[in-house]
C-alpha cells in the first residue's frame, strides 16, 4: 500500500513539474516583474537540495515539526491569496461587455449628429444656389453683351478699314496706309476664332488681298524709281518712297528685305563695273581706291537717301556691308589669278589698309546687320586675347621683348565685329610671308654669327662681360614684330606655320651663336708642373681658360637663361594668340630644352676648367712622402696652389653670373661635387702615411673645407651665407675625408676595436674601401688579410635611408701619447683659425 501511494505522489510529483515548466523567455520575464530571493521561486528549484538545505545534519532533524508548521501555513497564504486573485476576476468579463455596450450606444449617436449636420448643410448649400442663380445669369449677360458690343466694334473698324485701305491703296496713299495698315491686322487678330463665318473669312481675304497688293506695288515703285541701268530719278528720292518703306515695315518681312537688296545691288553696280578683275584698279597697289570709292557712296547715301528709309533699317551699315562681301569675294578671284604677282611688301600694304578700313568701320558703325542682313554671314570673331603685343601695335618702335611680356595686361579692348570681313582673303596667300620671315631670320642669324666674329668675345672688366648679348634680344624683338603682323592677319594656320619658323631659328641660334663660341676644352694643360704648381706665389699660373673666355661662358650662360625664360613666355601668348583648337600645336619644349642644355653645358665647362686646375695640386698630394714627415706645419703648398686657382676663377665667375645667382650656385655645387671625391680618391693615394702625416693632411683637409665653405662668397666685399643645400654638401664631403684620417691615425690594436671605429666612423661597409684605409697605414698583407676578415664578420647590415655623414666622434680608448697627439692637432687648427 505504501508502495503505491509513493507511486501515485511521484506520478504526481512529474506531472506537477512537466505543467510547470516555463520556457526561459517567461521565467526571465516573471524575475523581472517579482523579483524573489525565495529558492521556492528559482526555475531550477531543487527538492532534495532545498530538504538538505532545511536539515543539514541529524541533529536539525529535533525542529521538523516546526519546519512542517511553517510550510503548511505559508501553503495556506498562498492558497488564500489565489483564491482572492481567482474571485476578483470573476466580474472582469461581465464589465468588459456592459463597457463595449455603453460604447457602441455612444458611436450610434455620434453617427446620427453627424448625419444630421450633413443634411442641413446640403439644405444650406442648396438655399445659396437658389438665392445666387439669378445673380449668375446677370453676370453671364453682361459678360456676353459686354463681348458683343466689343466684337461688333472691332468689326465696324475692320469692315471700314479694309474699305479705307483699299482705297488708299489705289491712290498710294502710304502714309495713312502704314498707320491703317497696323490698326487693321491688329483688328484682326480678334477674330482669328471666328474664322468659320464666311463675312469674316471674305474680309481676311480681303486684308490678304491689299497686303499683296501693298508689295507689289511699293516693289513697282522702287523699280520704277531706281532702275536697273543703275540710273537715279531727277530729284532725289520722294515722299512717296519714304512713306513706302514705313509700310514695308508691317507687311511681310520678304518685302523689305527685297527692297533692300535690290537698292544696295543698284547702289553698288558702278562699283562691279569700276573694278571687275581685268581693270588696273583692281590689283593690290590701288586698294585705297576701293575703300576710297565707298567712303564717298556711303557720304552720297547719307545725303541723298538718309532720310528716305527708316533709322532701323540701317541702311548704311547694309551698304558697307554688302560692299565687304563684294570686295572680298573680289580681292580673292584676282589674288588667285596673279598670285605669281604677290610680293610680301604688295601684301602687307594691302591688309595693312584694309584692316585700317575694318577698324574704321567698327567705328561707325555697331555691326547689328551682320546677322539679319540678306545672304550677309557674321565673320568670324576674333580670338579673345591678353597679349600685351597689340597695345603698342601703331607705335611699335622696338622696344626689348621682356618689357611686352613682364607688363601687367591692360583692360582688353571690344572686339572688332568687323574683323575679318574682307582680310579674311588674303590667308590663302600669306605663305609669302612665312616664307619671306623664314629667309629675313635666317639671314638675321647669319648676321649675328659674322658679327660676332667681327667683334670678337665681351671684353672682361667692361659692362658687357658676362652680360646678355644684344643679338639674343634683337631676335626676340623681331619675333615680335612678326607675331603681332601675323596674329592682325589670322590666327589659324598662318600662325602655326609662324610658330614652326621661330621653333626652326631658336635652334639655330642656340646652336650657331651660344654653343658654337662656347670655347673648345684641351687635353693639354699649357704645360703646367707639379712644381709649378707648387709654388706658393700667386698668380704664377693661370687657368686653363683666360678671363675673357670665362666672361664669354658666363655670357653665354646668362644669354641662354634669357632666352629659356622669353621662350616659354613666347610660347604662353602664342597660345593665346592662336585659335582654340590649334592651341595644341604650339609647343616650345624642345626649343626650351636646347637652351637648359647650353645652360648645363656652360656651367660643366667652368666646373672642368676649375677642376682641371686643380688637378696637379692633387696629384702632387698623392706624390708626397708621407710617411717620411717629421712635424705638423702650415698648410701644404697643394693646398695653397688649390686656393690660389679658386681664388682667381670663383670672383671672375660670380661677378659675371652676378644677374643669375641661382646658376652660380649650380656652378659651386657642381665643382664641390665634382672635388671633393676626386680629392678623396687622391687622398687613398697616399700611402703609407705615418701619424705626424695623418695630422698635416688633416689639417689641410680641415682648410679646404674652411675653403670650399666659403666658395660662394670668396673674394668678395659682401659676405653672403651660403646656401644651405651647398653647405650640407661640403660638409658631408669632407667630413668623410676627415674621419677617413682619423682612422689612418687611430692604432690599428687591438683589431677589433679598430674595426668597430671604422665601421662607426665612416659607415662604409665595402671592403675595398676598408682595404684602402689599411694600405695608407702601411700594413703588410698577412696583417690585412686577418683585419678584412674581422672587417666581414663585424659588419652590422647596412642601415636604410642613412644619407647624411657620419657625425660619431672617434671614442675608442687609445694611449696617452695618442690622445697628446689629438689634442695639439686640435689645438694647431683653433690656433690657425
Amino acid at each position: 500500500m505504501c508502495m503505491m501511494m509513493e507511486e501515485e505522489e511521484l506520478e504526481f510529483s512529474e506531472d506537477l513539474e512537466a505543467i510547470l515548466h516555463l520556457i526561459p523567455e517567461v521565467q526571465l520575464a516573471i524575475e523581472q516583474v517579482f523579483p524573489s530571493q525565495d529558492p521556492l521561486d528559482r526555475a531550477d528549484f531543487n527538492a532534495v537540495e532545498y530538504i538538505n538545505t532545511l536539515f543539514p545534519t541529524e541533529q536539525s532533524l529535533a525542529n521538523i515539526d516546526e519546519v512542517v508548521n511553517k510550510i503548511r501555513l505559508k501553503i495556506r497564504r498562498l492558497d488564500d491569496n489565489i483564491r482572492m486573485v481567482v474571485r476578483g476576476q470573476t466580474n472582469v468579463g461581465q464589465d468588459g461587455r456592459q463597457a463595449l455596450a455603453e460604447a457602441q450606444v455612444a458611436i450610434g449617436q455620434l453617427f446620427g449628429k453627424i448625419k444630421d449636420i450633413k443634411d442641413k448643410a446640403e439644405k444650406s448649400e442648396q438655399m445659396v444656389k437658389e438665392i445666387t442663380r439669378d445673380i449668375k445669369q446677370l453676370d453671364h449677360a453682361k459678360r456676353h453683351l459686354t463681348t458683343s458690343i466689343t466684337t461688333l466694334n472691332h468689326l465696324h473698324m475692320l469692315a471700314g478699314g479694309v474699305d479705307s485701305l483699299e482705297a488708299m491703296t489705289r491712290r498710294r496713299q502710304y502714309g495713312e496706309v502704314a498707320n491703317l495698315l497696323q490698326g487693321v491686322v491688329n483688328v484682326l487678330e480678334h477674330f482669328h476664332k471666328y474664322m468659320g463665318i464666311p463675312q469674316i473669312r471674305q474680309l481676311s481675304e480681303r486684308v490678304k488681298a491689299a497686303q499683296s497688293e501693298l508689295g507689289t506695288q511699293i516693289l513697282a515703285d522702287f523699280e520704277e524709281a531706281f532702275p536697273a541701268q543703275g540710273s537715279k530719278r531727277a530729284g532725289g528720292p520722294s515722299n512717296v518712297l519714304r512713306d513706302a518703306c514705313l509700310v514695308a515695315n508691317v507687311l511681310d518681312p520678304r518685302i523689305k528685305q527685297e527692297i533692300i537688296k535690290k537698292f544696295i545691288r543698284q547702289h553698288l553696280s558702278e562699283y562691279m563695273v569700276l573694278f571687275q578683275e581685268n581693270q588696273d584698279v583692281a590689283w593690290l597697289d590701288k586698294i585705297d581706291r576701293r575703300y576710297a570709292w565707298i567712303k564717298r557712296q556711303l557720304v552720297d547715301y547719307e545725303e541723298k537717301y538718309g532720310r528716305m528709309f527708316p533709322e532701323e533699317w540701317c541702311m548704311t551699315e547694309r551698304i558697307a556691308v554688302e560692299f565687304c562681301h563684294i570686295t572680298r569675294t573680289e580681292l580673292a578671284k584676282v589674288m588667285r589669278t596673279r598670285a605669281k604677282e604677290i610680293e610680301v611688301k604688295l601684301l602687307l600694304f594691302a591688309i595693312q589698309r584694309t584692316t585700317n578700313f575694318e577698324g574704321l568701320l567698327a567705328k561707325r558703325f555697331s555691326g547689328c546687320t551682320l546677322t539679319d542682313g540678306p545672304g550677309v554671314k557674321k565673320p568670324e570673331p576674333p580670338l579673345e586675347s591678353t597679349n600685351p603685343f597689340l597695345e603698342d601695335e601703331v607705335g611699335d618702335d622696338g622696344s626689348e621683348m621682356e618689357e611686352d611680356l613682364d607688363r601687367p595686361k591692360k583692360h582688353k579692348a571690344p572686339d572688332n565685329p568687323f574683323h575679318g570681313i574682307i582680310s579674311k582673303c588674303f590667308e590663302p596667300h600669306l605663305y609669302v610671308y612665312i616664307e619671306s620671315q623664314d629667309k629675313n631670320l635666317g639671314e638675321m642669324i647669319d648676321r649675328f654669327v659674322s658679327d660676332f666674329r667681327a667683334q670678337g668675345p665681351p671684353k672682361a672688366g667692361t659692362e658687357d662681360g658676362g652680360a646678355v648679348l644684344p643679338s639674343c634680344a634683337d631676335l626676340f624683338v623681331y619675333y615680335k614684330k612678326c607675331m603681332v603682323q601675323c596674329s592682325q592677319l589670322s590666327t589659324g594656320e598662318p600662325m602655326i606655320a609662324l610658330t614652326t619658323i621661330f621653333q626652326k631659328y631658336l635652334r639655330e641660334y642656340a646652336w650657331k651663336i651660344l654653343s658654337g663660341n662656347l670655347p673648345k676644352t684641351s687635353s693639354n694643360s699649357g704645360g703646367l708642373t707639379i712644381k709649378s704648381l707648387l709654388q706658393e706665389k700667386e698668380g704664377s699660373e693661370a687657368a686653363k681658360f683666360n678671363v675673357e673666355e670665362l666672361c664669354l661662358i658666363c655670357s653665354i650662360l646668362s644669354t641662354a637663361e634669357y632666352c629659356l625664360a622669353t621662350t616659354q613666355q613666347l610660347e604662353e601668348k602664342l597660345k593665346e594668340k592662336v585659335d582654340k583648337t590649334l592651341v595644341e600645336r604650339i609647343n616650345l619644349t624642345g626649343e626650351m630644352d636646347t637652351f637648359s642644355n647650353v645652360i648645363s653645358n656652360s656651367i660643366q665647362l667652368l666646373v672642368q676648367d676649375l677642376d682641371a686646375a686643380c688637378d696637379p695640386a692633387l696629384t702632387a698630394m698623392s706624390k708626397m712622402p708621407w710617411q717620411s714627415v717629421e712635424h705638423v706645419g702650415d698648410q701644404s703648398p697643394y693646398v695653397t696652389s688649390v686656393i690660389m686657382h679658386i681664388k682667381q676663377n670663383v670672383p671672375i665667375i660670380r661677378g659675371n653670373l652676378a644677374s643669375t645667382r641661382k646658376y652660380f650656385t649650380q656652378f659651386c655645387i657642381k665643382f664641390t661635387n665634382s672635388f671633393i671625391p676626386k680629392f678623396i680618391n687622391h687622398l687613398f693615394r697616399c700611402k703609407p702615411i705615418s701619424m705626424v702625416g695623418a695630422e698635416q693632411l688633416l689639417l689641410d683637409t680641415h682648410s679646404l673645407k674652411t675653403v670650399l665653405l666659403d666658395l660662394p662668397s670668396i673674394g668678395s666685399q659682401v659676405v653672403r651665407k651660403a646656401p644651405a643645400s651647398y653647405t650640407k654638401i661640403v660638409v658631408k664631403g669632407m667630413t668623410r675625408a676627415e674621419m677617413i684620417l682619423k682612422v689612418v691615425m687611430a692604432p690599428h690594436e687591438p683589431s677589433v676595436v679598430f674595426v668597430d671605429n671604422y665601421i662607426k666612423l665612416l659607415a662604409d661597409g665595402n671592403p675595398e674601401t676598408f682595404q684602402k684605409t689599411l694600405d695608407m697605414k702601411g700594413l703588410k698583407r698577412s696583417e690585412q688579410s686577418s683585419m678584412l676578415e674581422l672587417f666581414r664578420q663585424r659588419l652590422p647590415t647596412p642601415p636604410s635611408g642613412a644619407d647624411g655623414g657620419p657625425s660619431l666622434s672617434f671614442s675608442t680608448p687609445t694611449p696617452e701619447q695618442e690622445n697628446s697627439r689629438i689634442r695639439k692637432l686640435e689645438k694647431l687648427i683653433k690656433k690657425r683659425l
